[in-house]
């Protein structure tokens, strides 16, 4: 039995059996001293009240076995028990497991035969108002249950969905992080390769150099994500997070990749928010990936404008422009965008080419 709290599994159910039970039995005592309380009549009280322990796996059975109970403990003893709780109990349970019809089909029995009861009896023992009553507390036991269950599914199904989206977010950081420096490390590797061909082993130092410090740089990403997914207690990382301010790095490292990079910055330069500052870096850096992957271009220019409420980054290449793998992560892109309530653009450049253009708002609404 789980003990925990809130209650929940069987904890709760063997909490719900014994609260109900009590109460049910503890009013049977008192009733007693006014009528005699058999012993069969102790045992339809007590086996009522147990039985709800099991009214979450076997619905249908505990609300059968509670109405039986009720069916025969009235008739038998008289109204001074409460031991009709049971069977209200029971009908919560059956709502909150979804079986509506069942339960409807109970409390319709139920009803029915209350009503032969006092037909069929020589003194009425429930008036007009007791009766509806009767009915009210059933109909509301059965839709508080389906309440229940209605609001449980909804909390599954938004923490499920925030999980789906925890994992969107981690599969686009993954991406961003390492697909630069992998691709970096694809380039090299295949320019070393075509050097060795041609006995050329000067240049191949170099780019096995760069192929070296690219993958070394793709692995403490790597290592950094894997730490944050595992939650665990580390100390503060001692690099500063990806932002503009390492854009120079970033723009060095695709230089060695042979790309004629240029990067520029117009405005005032100022601090931006966390989440614009990462978003802006990661933007150049995809979009340099697509470049290097995709764009056979020569001639990257990078730049970065500050506004009074927004900061543009522009990416545009001289390649032979988009074509169908030219749109590879721009969606990741323009979701980075979106979520801080500015825009991207990405197409074809007016003189050819591709170009990126991200606006991303600052101090207010672009």
């Amino acid at each position: 039995m789980e003990w925990s709290w809130p209650p929940r599994g069987r904890f709760a159910d063997a909490l719900v059996a014994g609260a109900v039970g009590a109460f049910v039995i503890g009013s049977t005592v008192v009733s007693a001293t006014h009528g005699e309380v058999g012993p069969f009549s102790w045992l339809l009280v007590i086996t009522a009240s147990a039985v709800l322990y099991f009214r979450r796996r076997h619905p249908v059975a505990v609300a059968a076995c509670t109405l039986a109970a009720c069916m025969l403990y009235y008739p038998l003893t008289g109204p001074g028990s409460p031991i009709m709780l049971t069977f209200m109990a029971a009908m919560f349970g059956a709502g909150e497991a979804g079986l509506l019809w069942a339960a409807a089909g109970f409390g319709t029995l139920a009803l029915g035969l209350t009503v032969a009861g006092e037909v069929l009896s020589e003194r009425r023992h429930l008036d007009d108002i007791s009766f509806f009553l009767l009915f009210g507390w059933l109909v509301a036991s059965v839709a508080v249950g389906g309440v229940v269950r209605t609001r449980r599914a909804y909390l599954r199904e938004a923490q499920r969905a925030a999980a789906t989206g925890e994992r969107l977010r981690i599969a686009r950081e993954l991406h961003d992080v390492l697909g630069h420096d992998l691709s970096l490390i694809n380039v090299q590797a295949a320019a070393a390769l075509r050097r060795v061909d041609k006995g050329d082993t000067g240049p191949q130092r170099d780019a096995l150099a760069a192929v070296k410090d690219a993958s070394g740089r793709a692995l403490k990403e790597l290592r950094r994500t894997l730490g944050v997914l595992r939650q665990v207690d580390e100390a503060a990382p001692l690099a500063p997070s990806a932002g503009l301010a390492a854009l120079p790095d970033l723009l060095d490292r695709s230089r060695q990749a042979g790309l004629a990079v240029h990067g520029a910055v117009t405005g005032e330069a100022r601090a931006v928010p966390p989440s614009v500052d990462l978003a802006a870096y990661r933007i150049v850096q995809e979009a340099l990936t697509n470049v290097t992957r995709h764009a056979a271009a020569s001639r990257v220019d990078v730049l970065v404008a500050y506004g009074d409420r927004e900061v543009e980054v522009r990416v545009a290449d001289d390649g032979r422009g988009p074509d169908g793998d030219a749109g590879s992560g721009i969606a990741g892109m323009t979701e980075r965008a979106t979520e801080l309530g500015g825009s991207l653009e990405a197409g074809a450049g007016a003189d050819g080419g591709f170009v990126v253009l991200a606006r991303l708002p600052i101090g207010g609404a672009a």
